[in-house]
């Protein structure tokens, strides 16, 4: 069987920190596993001469591949196009959460397999989502940016800085991260915790975290200080978050989304900052990974030279998650090769079906 995995280089770092799993150094720690079970392995850099282009190790190596193994954080898009090439192609495992790099109609229509390792991240999200509105809410990175050049203007900094406590802060989508961001943002007394979600909570879930449920989304949106994207990419929500979205917002809201770039319209948000309309954006995802060096996000600012928290993808792979991914990726692999049941929780895709309705209502 021919394991193609799709991975990141690590260089220096992946050679001094093997708990750097998602590396094509450390190769999720599949390589002596499958070996040792008389299947081949080969992995594939994040580089666009190796993951883009016929010519490219992905698309050569995915013609026979049985099974492909891709993360989100620097993915291998699989088109319909290449789908249809890769006639031995049976499942796709996402070494994480989020699978919108597949077309997964395609995947439906062509009987493949796609699972991701529910749940290996969701903390990890989650915990960088409070950071990041921290980070906005309080101005942090331009003051730490004074501090770095040598100055010391404290008004520079008060004048944009606030709480959070006593601020109405709303998630779109109040799934597995969604509702961990809720119960996270409890302690620190903001006024009101709102979720805008196609699914009510169950209501001693909505009741343990005191949030209120907002069925139309600009009313959603016109009600919060701080919104926070915590939802999948599909169909249903690229663009989401647009020009005419935007305008429904709080004149000065902050916005942060770790979902997934392309859930935001980036010209929009830009747009927004430099406006003024938004004070402040922050995420770590990106519409196109890696995000090329004059992508828009890198630079932009609010009109007082702020509120830009963006970051690499990298809040759901911290060490501790790719400890988990990295399990959960060799544990799907094992029931698929034994033929055993996998996990519900982990299957996007079944055999011609969606197995959830993440994705959009199916």
């Amino acid at each position: 069987m021919k394991v193609l995995a799709i991975l990141y280089k690590g260089g220096v770092a992946a050679q001094e920190e093997p708990r750097l799993l998602g590396t094509i150094e450390n190769k999720l720690g599949l390589k002596d596993f499958l070996t040792s079970l008389g299947h081949e392995l080969v992995v594939c850099g994040n580089v666009s001469s190796d993951k883009e282009g016929p010519n490219s190790d992905f698309q050569k190596h995915l013609v026979d591949a049985e099974v492909l193994i891709t993360t989100p954080f620097h993915p291998g898009y699989l088109t319909r196009d290449l789908i249809e090439k890769a006639k031995n192609l049976k499942i796709c495992i996402t070494a994480g959460v989020g699978s919108d790099h597949i077309d997964l109609n395609a995947a439906v229509d062509h009987r493949i397999q796609v699972l991701e390792v529910s749940g290996s991240n969701v903390v990890s999200v989650a915990e960088h989502v409070v950071m990041s509105i921290l980070l906005l809410v309080r101005n942090f990175v331009p003051a730490h940016e004074m501090i770095e050049r040598g100055d010391w203007q404290v008004s520079d900094i008060a004048r944009s800085a606030f709480d959070l406590e006593g601020k109405v802060v709303g998630t779109i989508g109040a799934g597995r991260i969604g509702y961990r961001v809720l119960q996270r943002l409890v302690p620190f007394d903001t006024k009101e915790l709102l979720y805008y979600d196609y699914a009510p909570l169950p209501p001693e879930a909505a009741k343990a975290v005191k949030a209120r449920r907002v069925e139309d989304l600009k009313e959603f949106v016109s009600q919060c200080d701080v919104v926070t994207v915590n939802c999948p990419l599909h169909e249903g929500t690229r663009d989401l978050i647009n020009t005419d979205l935007l305008k429904h917002f709080k004149k000065g809201a902050f916005l942060v989304n770790t979902a997934r770039g392309a859930i935001c319209n980036a010209d929009a948000v830009a747009a927004a900052l430099k406006s003024g309309q938004l004070s402040g954006y922050s995420g770590d995802v990106w519409n196109v990974q890696p995000a090329p060096k004059n992508h828009v996000w890198r630079t932009m600012k609010n009109p007082l030279g702020g509120g830009n928290g963006m970051v690499p993808h990298y809040s759901g792979t911290t060490l501790d998650a790719q400890a988990r991914y990295a399990a959960g990726v060799k544990s799907i692999l094992t029931n698929y090769m034994e033929n055993k049941p996998q996990d519900p929780q982990n299957i996007i895709v079944g055999l011609g079906k969606y197995e959830t309705k993440a994705y959009g209502q199916r």
